[in-house]
């Protein structure tokens, strides 16, 4: 497949890219390795400290709150039981960590079906390598509506980190910065148009090609 570079201002610069079939192109996406990749991603950003109060753990008194027999109704021998308001919790979740592991293989099988889905869609633009002076959000503003994606996702994929581009995005919802070898199927599949500047390219190549 073959795309057109666009500059900052939103101008067509003459040049042409050709997108790597083996990538961005394959014949039959894995649906269920994007599904696989993006669920280990989320998972991986659990903190997993959920924690409630089981019955041993409740500081309550633990007296016999009423006699065995003779009340007309069920036994209770303590306040801590599950059964009270304020007692402990029956099998309630304690910390824990998330992770589970995927092969290599599968995670890249998984970028690259992601990746493949966008360039049927029409929803990958190629940019020239941007740098900003200084930090500055309108000017990341500008150069997103010269693209004409004011209103969608974007997800903008650089060779390598840009502290003045990425701080320009921070404060905007609908845009992401990241780098190139940090490019996973999440962030792909979520955004609404794929960014690429050329120098992402070559890096995103020799990762996954």
């Amino acid at each position: 497949m073959e795309l057109s570079v666009f500059n900052i201002s939103g101008a067509d610069t003459g040049k042409k890219i050709t997108l790597a079939d083996s990538i961005f192109g394959i014949e039959k996406p894995n649906d269920h390795a994007i599904y696989l990749d993006v669920k280990q991603f989320l998972a991986n950003q659990r903190q997993g400290t959920h924690k409630s109060k089981e019955r041993w753990e409740v500081a309550y008194s633990t007296k016999k709150i009423k006699k065995q027999k003779g009340t007309g109704g069920a036994r209770a021998g303590s306040i801590k039981s599950p059964l009270f308001v304020g007692g402990g919790r029956v099998f309630g979740p304690r910390p824990r960590d998330y992770y589970f592991k995927l092969n290599v293989k599968l995670k890249q099988l998984a970028r690259r079906s992601a990746l493949t889905y966008k360039a049927k869609e029409a929803q990958i633009k190629v940019l020239e390598n941007i740098s900003f002076e200084k930090p500055n959000t309108k000017n990341y503003l500008k150069m997103i509506a010269a693209l004409a994606i004011t209103t969608k996702k974007t997800l903008l994929v650089v060779p390598e980190h840009n502290e003045n581009v990425y701080r320009s995005s921070t404060n905007l919802k609908k845009a992401k910065v990241v780098v190139a070898e940090h490019l996973n199927t999440y962030d792909v599949m979520n955004a609404d148009t794929l960014i690429l500047c050329e120098g992402s390219l070559e890096k995103i190549t020799q990762i996954l090609g």
